[in-house]
């Protein structure tokens, strides 16, 4: 548990200074520090159902990962120490898109506008283009 949030931290300050190096291009520093931020919330997912089983649900939101959940199905080894120590908005300022199954999540970023779909610095970021 503590490599995995060493590696998670280590992630953090790698999109920090990725973010740092391109700062004369605030759009594309936003883009990067977005695909890394959904990379270490993946990151916690994991570790979070590892330890409870499966992931939380949509209803319970990425707010299972900082603060215990009080809606079932209840964790049964919540890490007493959290998954993160809080949920991050995305560099525009809006909540990451989380969605469950309880087997399986999808998490991303609505871009730029906030909304579904859309061309450029307003697409959708998933963490894998």
């Amino acid at each position: 548990l503590i490599e995995m949030l060493i590696v998670l931290v280590i992630i953090a300050v790698v999109a920090g200074l990725i973010t740092a190096n391109v700062i004369n291009r605030p759009d594309e520093a936003r883009v990067t520090t977005t695909k890394g931020n959904i990379s270490s919330i993946e990151g916690a997912l994991k570790m979070y159902r590892l330890d409870n089983g499966g992931y939380p649900t949509t209803a319970q939101g990425l707010k299972a990962l900082a603060e215990k959940p009080s809606t079932p199905p209840l964790p049964s080894n919540w890490s007493g120490e959290g998954y993160l120590g809080e949920v991050p908005l995305d560099p525009w300022g809006n909540p990451y898109a989380y969605t469950s199954t309880g087997s399986a999540f999808t998490l991303q970023s609505l871009g730029k506008d906030g909304k579904p779909g859309g061309e450029g610095l307003d697409a959708d970021l998933d963490g894998k283009k």
